[in-house]
C-alpha cells in the first residue's frame, strides 16, 4: 500500500514509518523537519509539511492509499490547535483525492470512563489531574479532533493509547473497541497497531468507525517513571 504518515518525526510516528517500510508498504513521511529525520529506504520519501498549511497537506495526501496520523503535542497551557486543525486539513484533503482511510491516535482518556480495575487514587485524582489540568489543552483539541474525524464521511478508526513508553520490539498486546484494563502502551505495539489496522480493510476487518483501545501488558515501566519521562521530559 501507499502510505502517508503525518507526525512522521516523532516517537510513534518514526515507529510507524520503520514498521510500514519493513512490511513492504510504500511511504511518505510527512514532518515540518525532514533534515532530522533519522530514516531512509529506497520505499520511503520524506516530505516537508505542516498540518496547518492546507495546501501542503493536499500535495501529500494526493495518490496515496490510507493516511496514519500521529500528531503529537506536549502538554502546556497554552491553547492546542494543532490536532483540529490537522485533522480538518488531512480529512479535506482526502475526500478531494479520493482516500477514503484514515486512522489517527488520540488518548484512552477520552473514552471517558474509569481506567477498569484501578483504585481511587488513580481514577479519581492522578488521572484526572492530568486530564483536567496538566494536559487540559491537549486533550481538549484531541475532542475537537475526534469531532472532525467522526464527521469526515471517511473510513476513520481512532486509535486511543494510554500512558506511551518506548519498547524495543512489538509485543502480544490487547485491542478493542472499549477501554482496556492497564496504564501503559508502549510506541511499538501502537506503531504495530496503527499500521495493522490502516492496512486491514481489504480483509473488512479495519475496525472501521470504532475507537479502539491498545494496551501493552508486558515490560512496563513504573508510574513514576513515566511521569517525569514524558510529562516532565526528565
Amino acid at each position: 500500500m501507499r502510505l502517508v504518515v503525518f507526525g512522521a518525526n516523532g516517537p510513534t510516528g518514526r515507529q510507524t514509518t520503520e514498521q510500514a517500510v519493513a512490511a513492504g508498504h510504500e511511504v511518505t513521511a510527512v514532518t515540518r523537519h525532514p533534515d532530522s529525520f533519522p530514516l531512509s529506504h529506497p520505499r520511503l520519501r520524506v516530505e516537508e509539511a505542516d498540518v496547518l498549511d492546507a495546501a501542503a497537506v493536499e500535495h501529500v495526501v494526493k495518490g496515496q492509499d490510507a493516511v496514519i496520523s500521529t500528531l503529537g503535542v506536549p502538554y502546556g497551557r497554552a491553547p492546542v490547535t494543532v490536532y483540529s486543525a490537522g485533522a480538518t486539513h488531512i480529512s479535506r484533503a482526502m475526500t478531494r483525492h479520493r482516500v477514503d482511510r484514515l486512522v489517527c491516535v488520540t488518548s484512552t482518556i477520552l473514552f471517558d470512563v474509569p481506567a477498569p480495575g484501578e483504585g481511587f487514587f488513580f481514577s479519581r485524582v492522578l488521572e484526572p489531574f492530568f486530564s483536567r489540568v496538566v494536559g487540559r489543552t491537549v486533550y481538549d483539541d484531541m475532542r475537537r479532533m475526534e469531532d472532525v474525524v467522526r464527521t469526515s464521511g471517511l473510513a476513520w478508526t481512532v486509535i486511543r493509547p494510554s500512558g506511551l513508553f518506548d519498547a524495543a520490539e512489538v509485543s502480544d498486546y490487547e485491542i478493542a473497541p472499549a477501554r482496556l484494563p492497564g496504564r501503559y502502551t508502549s510506541r511499538a505495539d501502537l506503531a504495530h497497531a496503527l499500521l495493522s489496522t490502516a492496512t486491514a480493510t481489504a480483509t473488512g476487518d479495519g475496525h472501521v468507525h470504532d475507537f479502539l483501545d491498545v494496551r501493552t501488558t508486558q515490560g512496563t515501566p513504573t508510574m513514576l517513571g513515566l511521569i517525569k519521562k514524558e510529562a516532565f521530559h526528565k
